[in-house]
């Protein structure tokens, strides 16, 4: 047999209802200069997506952040992971850019990264159960035009080749903690890997011009 529901209890509901649509979304970030918008007197990639997904950007990057920084900056983003919808985070190119060309120590840098990020992304889920998103570098040092005068086009291989392998770390460690990973490098330098980005980086040619920061907003995937 069904009953009318009172009046106040229908109220009840109602509000309860509302009160679960409308309650704000938030995606925080954590990591290095790329998201902190170093270089570039514009909005970055966080501020962007959390615009085009209606939520409010909660960005905590710090530039120079490693990915073994990222476990120590925790407690003072507890607060804000444990409310956030979706967690972002961009770090290890600080970890492996002192080694480039140094190819002997690429596994050890990269292997430490892949431990820091795991350990990171447990315990984010042990504060608040959210999805995360790891996105990957198109390249660890400068690029470009600027990376080419700078490092010649052997030095250039052996970036591309730390980059690769902080990549697959980053990768892996996203597949190891049911995390998304997101890579950077075709939108940067295309499928084939061999179009200058130039044009999507600042002058100092290591961090995105406002343009890189509007294609690494667009790759992120649309909040769940």
């Amino acid at each position: 047999m069904r009953f009318p529901l009172a009046p106040a209890a229908l109220l009840m509901l109602l509000l309860a209802g509302c009160g679960a649509a409308d309650a704000p979304r938030t995606v925080v970030t954590l990591g290095d200069s790329v998201p902190a918008g170093t270089a570039c007197s514009c909005s970055a990639f966080p501020a962007l997506y959390a615009r085009a997904q209606h939520a409010t950007d909660v960005n905590l990057a710090v530039p120079g952040m490693t990915a073994a920084d990222l476990l120590s900056a925790l407690p003072a983003a507890r607060h804000a992971l444990s409310t956030a919808s979706e967690v972002v985070i961009m770090a290890g190119a600080n970890d492996i850019a002192g080694v480039v060309g140094r190819p002997a120590a690429y596994a050890s840098v990269v292997s430490a990264v892949q431990d820091d990020l795991v350990a990171t992304v447990t315990a984010i889920e042990k504060i608040h159960r959210v999805r995360v998103v790891v996105l990957g570098y198109w390249n660890v040092v400068e690029d470009g035009q600027v990376g080419t005068a700078a490092y010649g086009p052997d030095g250039m291989r052996d970036a591309a080749r730390a980059t690769a392998a902080l990549n697959t770390a980053l990768r892996d460690a996203a597949g190891r903690t049911g995390a998304v990973f997101v890579p950077t490098e075709a939108a940067f330098h295309g499928t084939s890997g061999d179009r200058d980005p130039t044009g999507l980086l600042a002058a100092d040619g290591d961090h995105p011009n406002a343009a890189g920061q509007a294609v690494i907003a667009a790759l992120l995937p649309p909040l769940p």
